[in-house]
């Protein structure tokens, strides 16, 4: 039996005919709000050597030995407080965005594509993204990761598990990956625009966070470059916006273990405003481009508590861009290049 994949049902001049798939991929979800599908999830999230960068066999026995069997349980309580009744909301919201974008490429004249989502990590996989678009014959294909700034635990991570496929197939299609939008000036303009909606709505307030997902800070010394990437996205928005640099900070939230993280950290900042004099706030997290576990559970609710705990007396959450128009064309933008 050979080793190689292959569409064999058709001719080749039939099925091969220059038609374009693009997958659109993020994080991922557990299937369920539970300890047991949340320990599916986490093992094989945890797993991937792009996440944890310490020796294999050594955190293979502390993964295995000590967080799966603590862990699952506590994520499944924080999951299950964001759950709906269309289940995950990543998975829910990325869906959306996909049919969206497929719309509008269409109505743009691009007839001949597919768009398909798949995850990182959970369901649907990239596996099984990558075997639909092959399987309607498609040779050219589009991976568009959701992740606006760079960085290795996410998109250099999916790039890991796109390359695993494809290395398998006897017929490797065209392939063009997207690493990263993160100054493109539809996605900033998107983003002013949230922003500008927000302080029209309710005002300017003392400070405006944006806080970007953290990472170990030994992977900035490493030399992955998401740091400076995020800083260059607060900096274009506020440009954008015409703000005073004054009224804009920028953190970094979701550290997870004893080492140290890029700071400052979300979560201190919040505790430390109101002694500060710091009581009116609102918080964006430009690295989502959609509602997830970080924002609805973490800033909207943990983050809030935490600002309210210390004194503060208003913070407001200023939603992930997910499937807004403006987003939906920034990320046709992206893409149309390849087209």
């Amino acid at each position: 039996m050979s080793r190689f994949s292959a569409v064999t049902d058709n001719p080749h001049d039939q099925r091969f005919n220059q038609k374009t798939g693009i997958l659109v991929t993020n994080l991922g979800s557990p299937d369920a709000p539970t300890a047991k599908a949340l320990r599916v999830y986490l093992a094989e999230f945890l797993s991937d050597p792009r996440i944890v960068e310490i020796p294999r066999l050594i955190w293979l026995m502390i993964l295995h030995g000590i967080i799966l069997r603590v862990r699952p349980k506590k994520s499944a309580k924080a999951y299950e407080s964001i759950w709906t009744e269309n289940g995950s909301p990543l998975i829910h919201i990325t869906d959306q965005q996909t049919e969206k974008l497929s719309l509008l490429i269409k109505q743009q004249g691009y007839e001949n594509t597919e768009v398909v989502m798949a995850m990182r990590y959970g369901n649907p996989s990239i596996e099984s993204g990558l075997e639909l678009l092959r399987d309607k014959g498609l040779t050219r294909i589009i991976v568009l990761p959701l992740y606006p700034q760079y960085s290795s635990p996410t998109t250099g991570s999916t790039f890991d598990a796109v390359a695993t496929v494809l290395k398998k197939w006897r017929w490797v299609p065209e392939l063009h990956f997207i690493n990263g939008y993160h100054k493109t000036p539809k996605y900033i303009s998107a983003l002013a625009a949230s922003i500008a909606e927000d302080l029209e709505k309710h005002g300017t307030p003392q400070k405006l966070v944006f806080s970007y997902h953290g990472m170990p800070k030994q992977f900035l010394n490493n030399g992955d470059p998401y740091h400076c990437l995020c800083h260059q996205t607060t900096s274009l928005v506020v440009k954008a916006l015409g703000l005073d640099k004054d009224l804009v900070m920028t953190t970094f939230q979701s550290r997870f273990g004893k080492a140290e993280w890029l700071k400052p950290y979300t979560d201190e900042t919040l505790t430390n405003f109101p002694a500060q004099g710091i009581h009116d706030i609102a918080i964006v997290s430009p690295a989502f481009s959609a509602d997830c576990l970080e924002t609805l559970e973490e800033l909207e609710e943990e983050n809030r508590e935490i600002f309210e705990h210390a004194g503060g007396k208003s913070y407001r959450y200023i939603a992930a861009l997910n499937d807004r128009d403006d987003h939906i064309d920034a990320l046709f933008d992206v893409i149309k290049p390849m087209l």
